[in-house]
């Protein structure tokens, strides 16, 4: 039955950069349960590596640059997905910048200028995406961005990270506000750490692994096809009733005080 949850559904994928992406993990999800899906690239250095991934779709597989810090690279996107399909049902904002000097050290040394482009790229980016999305989005639809716990409690280093996805948390709610009437839901998935290459970039990331796997209520904490599944869940019907939430997938660490 799963192979039909999305069957006749059109997604938009922002944020696969290899194979290890979380964007990836849901897409897959996605693209089992039906869907047809649309991808972006950012820049032509990953432009290979989303080409050979998404090849496994059918070597047809619409993919379109798209910097998401440009208001032009978004209209040309959505023009060209507009040329694909008439209506669109799903997206997923997977993107999040910070310059990497400002993953380091203290939150008190954030500059203006880290401040503004982690807001930019990882907050602001899916408002952005959004309102280009929603004309699209005729027949109601589902917007899934991903965040972390970094948001809502302090992680040690992920400083201006951390303030921009509370901004992103924010964000979701007050989209899923502006457009629960076209019936078009936004939710964000909190992922426990993940071995990723964005990860790898925050320091301590290997010490944060083994604190979730001491402290966590499941002694770990997700694995990427995990997160295509509750990605898939939030798609489907099944979560016809949610919107404006944060679903923690992090082995249970979020409720924990000590």
């Amino acid at each position: 039955m799963a192979e039909q949850i999305l069957g006749g559904k059109t997604g938009v994928v922002f944020g696969v950069a290899n194979k290890r992406s979380i964007a990836w993990a849901i897409a897959k999800a996605w693209a089992a349960a039906g869907a047809r899906l649309i991808f972006n690239y950012q820049g032509e250095r990953l432009k290979d590596n989303v080409e050979e991934l998404v090849a496994e779709f059918g070597e047809n597989t619409p993919l379109y640059p798209c910097d998401v810090s440009k208001d032009e690279e978004i209209a040309s996107f959505f023009a060209k997905v507009s040329e694909q399909t008439e209506r669109l049902d799903l997206l997923l904002h997977s993107v999040a910048f910070a310059p990497k000097e400002a993953l380091e050290g203290d939150f008190l040394s954030t500059t203006r200028d880290a401040f503004r482009t982690a807001h930019d790229i990882s907050a602001y980016s899916l408002v952005a995406l959004t309102r280009a999305a929603t004309p699209l989005m005729t027949d109601g639809g589902s917007i899934l961005a991903m965040t972390y716990y970094g948001a809502e409690k302090v992680v040690p280093h992920y400083n201006v990270m951390g303030v921009a996805k509370a901004s992103l948390e924010a964000s979701t709610r007050y989209l899923a506000y502006d457009l629960g009437p076209k019936k078009i839901r936004v939710n964000c998935i909190s992922a426990g750490p993940v071995n990723t290459l964005a990860a790898r970039g925050i320091s301590g990331f290997s010490a944060m692994l083994k604190h979730y796997q001491e402290h966590a209520p499941l002694k770990r904490s997700c694995e990427p096809a995990e997160l295509g599944q509750t990605g898939l869940f939030l798609a489907s019907d099944g979560a016809a009733a949610i919107t404006g939430q944060v679903l923690y997938v992090d082995g249970g660490y979020q409720i924990m005080g000590m």
